[in-house]
């Protein structure tokens, strides 16, 4: 296998998914959090896997750079794991909410390679989390891969990341997630504090 071939491809791959973004969907979710900070309301991510990962360092971003009260359920590993013993994986994210009285002043907001699939059982906790925010009345937004699944048919306003090459969709999506968010609280509509480097003269 030539390696930089495989480099290069996948770079290719990237330049692809960029030019074949929907920016006015990205633009919708700005305003939609815009909307949520007016009124004081709080920013839930959710996220599985690598996605819970990005979902942490999102929180961060969302509260330090935005002003936007943020939180993860994944950072509790303490209740997440006591939830999955007691509860069953199914409900973790829907109690975690419910404990937390989210309400129609909050968001969630998911980011996921496939969006939950009932039919599959992937990620059965995102479906029941969503299906709790819609009843409580609760935005839903999202940064997705492949076709968005579950999320996409109940979300407010979605990114879904283009699927380029069905080899790499997990990475692609978990990357991007990253790169649209970062945009996000970058963008001058929604950034309230300027970040460490970029305060720093060279």
């Amino acid at each position: 296998m030539d390696f930089n071939v495989f480099s290069e491809k996948f770079l290719t791959e990237t330049k692809l998914i960029i030019d074949n973004l929907n920016l006015k969907y990205i633009e919708r979710i700005v305003e939609l959090l815009l909307a949520l900070r007016q009124m004081k309301g709080r920013l839930f991510f959710l996220g599985v896997g690598g996605s819970a990962a990005n979902a942490s360092h999102a929180v961060n971003d969302f509260r330090k750079i935005v002003g936007i009260e943020a939180y993860s359920p994944t950072d509790n590993m303490a209740e997440l794991t006591a939830r999955t013993n007691d509860e069953g994986w199914k409900t973790v994210f829907s109690s975690w909410l419910a404990a937390s009285h989210l309400s129609e002043k909050d968001m969630l907001f998911v980011l996921s390679v496939g969006g939950g699939d009932f039919k599959k059982n992937i990620s059965p906790n995102l479906i029941t989390a969503l299906d709790y925010g819609k009843k409580q009345g609760s935005k839903i937004v999202g940064i997705l891969g492949r076709d968005g699944g579950y999320t996409a048919k109940l979300a407010d306003a979605y990114v879904l990341i283009p699927t380029v090459n069905v080899e790499h969709i997990t990475p692609h999506a978990e990357a991007f997630q990253a790169v649209i968010w970062h945009l996000m609280v970058t963008h001058p509509k929604l950034k309230l504090v300027t970040t460490k480097w970029e305060s720093v003269v060279v």
